[in-house]
Parts: C-alpha cells; structure tokens; sequence
C-alpha cells in the first residue's frame, strides 16, 4: 500500500487540506477546520512541498497553472472530464454543456456535472470555472462563497498575466 501524507496550507479563504504519496498529489480539498493542524516538516515529501508553494503562488496572483504530479482517482468517464477541465483556460469560465461537447458527450450534460462535484483536485482541475447554461454559480464543494472569490481572483490577475 502506497504511503500517503497530509499538509494543511492556509489560504485566504480558509484551509486546503493537500493529500499525496511520495509520487503525486492525490487531493486538493477545503477543509472546515479553523486551523492547520498539519504544517510543513522537514520530512515533508517535496511533492506536498511544491504543491504548497504553488498554491500560495496562486493566491499571491503569479502562478496560473500548476506543475506539480497529481493523479486522478475516478472512473474513466470522470477522468476525461476532469482532463477536459485543465484546458479551460485560467480566469474563463464555462457551461456544463461546453464540457459535455468538448469530451463527445453533448447529452451528458449531467453526468458532466456529476463529476465536475466529484473532482478532489480543486483549484489545480478548475472544476470552480464552470457555470450553468444560465450564467449562473451553480454547486462547488468548497461552498459557493469560495466559487465567486476564485473566479474575482482569477479575473483580477487575469489582466497581468503575461
């Protein structure tokens, strides 16, 4: 069985819980917790490290995409939307039927958003810049409140991007 290792990293809008091996990042999650309970150690594996700092690059404004090793754990359907979702690019958003047409699966529109809820890679696969057909913020598990602040930030770094 793979060892797998846990680090808290304190956002502005409150605490990522990070999971992963020796190897990858396994998942990215919002956690009610008011405060970290894991922190940086020397022993720390430096994949939890990266993806640390690349986070805080995040939210600082000078990071736009994420280089660190994750890996999926889903079904092949969600795997492929949650690929589908790495290409929307950084402070855009779209529709669940975008998703659904650009994987082939125009009909699938649910299913879409099924595995959209089931991403645990949040923030990294950007499940939060997808809106309803009505241009509405529809679910995020993170809370709505988190959707609406990253989809600002990310519109307001958006403009410096170079």
């Amino acid at each position: 069985m793979i060892k797998k290792y846990k680090l808290h990293y304190e956002s502005p809008i409150g605490i990522i819980e990070i999971v992963g091996s020796n190897e990858a990042i396994s998942s990215i999650m919002f956690i009610e917790e008011n405060e970290k309970i894991s922190s940086l150690l020397v022993d720390t594996p430096p994949v939890l490290v990266e993806c640390y700092n690349q986070l805080e690059e995040y939210f600082k404004g000078h990071r736009f995409d994420f280089t660190f090793p994750y890996e999926f754990e889903g079904t092949e359907f969600q795997k492929t939307v949650w690929e589908a979702l790495t290409k929307i690019p950084y402070g855009e958003i779209v529709a669940y039927q975008h998703i659904a047409r650009f994987i082939g699966k125009e009909k699938a529109v649910r299913a879409v958003g099924s595995a959209n809820g089931k991403n645990k890679l949040s923030i990294v696969i950007p499940c939060h810049r997808i809106i309803g057909s009505n241009g509405k913020l529809t679910g995020y598990a993170g809370g709505l409140w988190r959707k609406e602040w990253l989809l600002n930030h990310e519109r307001q770094f958006k403009k410096v991007k170079v």
